[in-house]
């Protein structure tokens, strides 16, 4: 099994607080892109709205969690040791693969299944996670 990512809030403050202090860094970000792209300073106050750099920090927030990547059969035992947690599958059942990440002021261990893209299931993991979870606590 392995870990990916650095944040791993323990409570909806914590995760709040993480959040609020990525916010210099999602508009370091933002500028920093549309310097690349070339916006000059008008075009950079017309697109580089607020929203941009919000969209920017929920981006980062949701790439830098905490997630597990192994197989079902450690999903699996990773379930059995915590039993008071709520399972949230998405996917098939009929592959060998698993990501999850916990959410601990939830209650709950949230879990995609893959055959063989674990980048892009570690991505979706992490998405799903942010909008039905930390979305609304941060």
């Amino acid at each position: 099994m392995e870990e990916r990512g650095f944040l791993a809030p323990e409570t909806a403050a914590e995760a709040s607080e993480q959040y609020r202090e990525l916010g210099s860094a999602a508009q370091t970000v933002s500028r920093e892109t549309a310097k690349a792209m070339d916006f000059d300073r008008e075009e950079y106050r017309e697109r580089v709205t607020s929203d941009v750099v919000e969209t920017a920090r929920d981006a980062l927030f949701a790439s830098l969690l905490v997630v597990s990547v192994g197989t079902k059969a450690e999903f699996e035992a990773f379930r059995e040791s915590h039993p008071d947690l709520d399972v949230r599958l998405n996917g098939s059942e009929n592959v060998e693969r698993a990501v999850w990440h916990v959410v601990p002021f939830a209650d709950t261990v949230v879990a995609a299944t893959y055959q063989n893209e674990p980048d892009a299931a570690v991505a979706t993991l992490r998405r799903i996670v942010h909008g039905r979870f930390y979305s609304d606590v941060v």
